[in-house]
């Protein structure tokens, strides 16, 4: 496993990829491939054209002089995968970009601004069926009161 040295230089196994240069070529060569073979451009199949695994890979683009070939061929391969978002089995995209590329699902929480005089008038207006759903104070098990009404006709 790779450390930080005390020059802040990352240390560990020596690199299978020694340069730029060769990175940059069978980069290439892996999106060549694919485009003559049909195949999807993956962060899996880039690791495994480069013959190193996927988070080896990531682990390239910490090196000042990999992060930029590294950083090019993920976007290529972003792209490629956001377009598939096009066609109309969009699961296995969604969840490359949530695990390769950091997307996430958005949730926002709106609140209403509520004033203390609209609160009491709601609660004025709604006392009744507030008062059929309120636990049943006379059991233990703090169970609710259920009341059936007929139909409104």
């Amino acid at each position: 496993m790779s450390a930080l040295s005390a020059r802040g230089r990352i240390e560990g196994r020596p690199l299978k990829i020694k340069t730029v240069e060769e990175l940059e070529l069978k980069i290439d060569l892996y999106f060549a491939w694919c485009k003559e073979n049909l195949k999807p451009y993956t962060m899996s199949g880039l690791a495994y054209a480069l013959e190193i695994d996927r988070k080896t890979l990531l682990s390239y683009s910490y090196r000042d002089e990999y992060l930029l070939t590294i950083k090019r061929a993920r976007d290529r391969i972003q792209q490629y995968v956001e377009e598939k978002l096009f066609d109309n089995n969009v699961t296995g995209v969604i969840f490359n970009l949530k695990n390769n590329f950091g997307w996430e699902d958005k949730r926002s929480l709106e609140t209403a601004d509520v004033s203390k005089e609209k609160y009491e008038e709601w609660l004025k207006n709604n006392q009744k069926a507030l008062k059929d759903i309120t636990p049943d104070k006379e059991n233990s098990d703090d169970s609710c009161n259920i009341i059936e009404h007929d139909p409104v006709e």
